[in-house]
């Protein structure tokens, strides 16, 4: 674990994860860098005592920032995160996911930065499993550009590592929900649901409910990108919880928890979502000693008072 005060720069480190990690690594000492262009994410999750820099992945002045905030630690979560998004528009998709991720590993070469910590994804990444839980040796044959782009990502990633000796680590996200989720978007199930619940409308099921996902809180997320810092840490790595939770139990949880008595609406399912997922993080376990420690209605329960203590009713 890596104990000595760090320059670390986290991009979307004004988004959901990334406003999570930030605080973290400013309790613990490191000096921390947020960018972020603010499409998502808000300045009202920038903690006092964080830099912020309103800046685009994308744009080549990030060089120039990373020459002069010469940071020691790139956590990279800034992505596209939208599945149907990706579908709509992969162009949009594969230059903000792919390209704006080259960008960021060209600076990090220029400045000589001494870890490289990537948020990929999990859920998007395997397509329909051919085994549960889905370890990192399964095939990779994602259903979306989302999933591919991530993907180019990762590759780009071990590329660098060859060429020029750089550290990384890349995180397979499962299902991340928690406080500070954006419950107006397309992705997010659980902080859309909540906030349709507490609006009094009846929340959307694309599908017959039954397929399922693999959920974890964000505090979970951190925990494995503050151990991603160690030395021994490095390659791929799931995160998830390894549990199969569908979509209409997940629906009858917060039911239960917000007194919302309504059906679901029953749409037809989305392209390219999987039926089913879930995440085995045995390397996590066993390399940096990871583990999920949230169970989901414990989870459930904190964000959905989140999002009623914050959300903005129509």
């Amino acid at each position: 674990m890596v104990t000595s005060r760090k320059t670390v720069l986290i991009t979307g480190g004004a988004g959901f994860i990334g406003s999570h990690l930030a605080e973290r690594c400013l309790a613990e000492g490191h000096r921390v860098i947020a960018i972020d262009n603010l499409s998502t994410g808000r300045l009202g999750n920038i903690e006092k005592g964080i830099t912020f820099l309103h800046a685009d992945i994308c744009d080549p002045s990030i060089t120039t920032i990373f020459q002069k905030e010469k940071p020691d630690i790139v956590f990279h979560l800034a992505a596209q995160i939208s599945l149907q998004n990706s579908l709509r528009n992969p162009i949009q998709d594969a230059q903000t996911n792919t390209l704006g991720t080259i960008n960021l590993l060209h600076a990090s070469k220029t400045v000589g930065i001494q870890k490289f910590i990537y948020s990929s994804t999990g859920g998007a990444l395997y397509g329909e499993p051919e085994y549960f839980p889905c370890d990192e040796n399964h095939p990779i044959t994602p259903l979306s550009p989302y999933g591919q782009s991530k993907y180019f990502g990762e590759q780009y990633i071990q590329l660098y590592s060859r060429l020029f000796r750089l550290n990384y680590v890349s995180l397979r996200y499962s299902n991340i929900y928690g406080p500070r989720q954006d419950p107006k978007g397309e992705a997010g199930v659980v902080a859309i649901f909540t906030n349709n619940m507490l609006d009094k409308k009846t929340p959307t099921i694309f599908g017959d409910g039954s397929q399922t996902r693999d959920f974890l809180y964000v505090s979970d997320v951190v925990n494995a990108n503050i151990l991603a810092l160690s030395e021994k840490a490095n390659g791929a790595y799931n995160i998830g919880s390894g549990i199969e939770t569908s979509v209409i139990s997940l629906y009858r949880e917060l039911s239960a928890l917000l007194h919302f008595k309504k059906e679901p609406d029953y749409r037809p399912a989305r392209t390219s979502e999987v039926s089913r997922i879930a995440l085995d993080s045995t390397k996590a376990l066993t390399e940096m000693g990871w583990k999920p420690e949230v169970e989901l209605q414990k989870g459930l329960a904190i964000t959905a008072e989140y999002i009623a203590a914050n959300r903005n009713p129509n």
